[in-house]
């Protein structure tokens, strides 16, 4: 989880690579109207973000009734967002958050060298959205991948 350009996509696919499970990106479940309203310069509201939160979530309920591993890069800037994509069946810590934490500066500069529905105008609506998590393994995100990949298998165990 994080804001945009911090790595989600990146860390994501090479941590589901080294775990050998499925990766999620949930950039993939947004309606073309939310990627559309993105690209435009104007950020997603609650409302926008609704139906989105319950597909990623019930992509994870999935996941978990079939007793599967899966990896999923999603912003999940709130707690109420967080809470919104843990399936309410969900056994105690079958969901673990990773906070890829990434200085504004660097934010910057990734989006601007990027090509992706989200502008680097939108930056500061998502610093503004984020709550920085308590249950989530806080990482470096400026680290190179396989770095990061490692400390996460270390802390969580996997």
């Amino acid at each position: 989880m994080g804001v945009a350009a911090s790595g989600k996509s990146s860390v994501g696919g090479a941590l589901s690579q080294a775990l050998d499970w499925t990766f999620y990106e949930g950039d993939d479940f947004h309606s073309a109207a939310n990627k559309a309203k993105m690209a435009s310069g104007a950020p997603l509201t609650d409302a926008d973000r609704r139906p989105w939160l319950e597909s990623l979530s019930s992509v994870i309920g999935e996941v978990i009734r079939q007793d599967r591993h899966a990896v999923l890069a999603c912003s999940a800037l709130t707690a109420a967002y967080r809470d919104a994509l843990v399936p309410a069946n969900a056994p105690p810590g079958a969901v673990r958050f990773v906070f890829l934490n990434v200085p504004r500066a660097e934010l910057e500069a990734r989006l601007t060298h990027r090509k992706h529905f989200f502008p680097a105008s939108l930056l500061d609506s998502q610093l503004e959205t984020l709550e920085l998590p308590r249950d989530a393994v806080m990482v470096d995100g400026t680290r190179p991948i396989p770095e990061i990949v490692e400390s996460v298998r270390e802390t969580l165990h996997v």
